[in-house]
């Protein structure tokens, strides 16, 4: 079975591939501390219809190219939107 992960995605600046960090909390071996641990992985994105910031599945496929072995399966959930701060006018 292919394997699954969700993640946000931080960039889809490049045509039909999207950057998605994936943290997951880890626990320790020795020391018994969790603590977290973000790997990014480049996703194939045939559509382009993920945008940054928001929440998405993809799922482990055949390689499409150097660094893409993973295809977006779904977007979970849209981003609420960006920040823009104003700029003052004197």
């Amino acid at each position: 079975m292919a394997k699954t992960l969700t993640g946000i995605v931080t960039s889809n600046k490049a045509d039909k591939t999207i950057t998605v960090t994936v943290t997951s909390r880890e626990t320790h071996p020795i020391y018994g501390k969790q603590y977290t641990v973000s790997r990014k992985y480049t996703a194939h994105d045939e559509k382009n219809e993920a945008n940054e910031g928001d929440k998405v599945t993809i799922s482990e496929v055949r390689p499409i190219s150097k660094t893409k072995s993973f295809t977006l399966a779904k977007v979970e959930e849209k981003a609420r939107g960006s920040i823009e701060l104003k700029e003052e006018t004197v």
